[in-house]
């Protein structure tokens, strides 16, 4: 039996998996994901997630960025 694991994801870690996890949903519906090549693209879309990240807060100016 597999051991049971436990996430406490940050709000900001949840939301670049959500986005990692739609661009590899979007690599596997277009039948770029194979057996061989998962792990990579999974790294892939997380590296995406994390750039569109970095440039949206790069952008992009908070409510509470504003107050200071």
């Amino acid at each position: 039996m597999s051991k049971t694991q436990y996430f406490n994801l940050q709000p900001s870690e949840t939301a670049i998996f959500q986005a990692a996890a739609n661009i590899y949903a979007g690599y596997v519906q277009t039948g770029q994901v194979t057996s061989e090549n998962s792990a990579e693209i999974m790294k892939k879309a997380i590296g995406a997630s994390i750039s569109i990240a970095r440039t949206v807060e790069k952008i992009v100016q908070s409510d509470e960025e504003m107050l200071t």
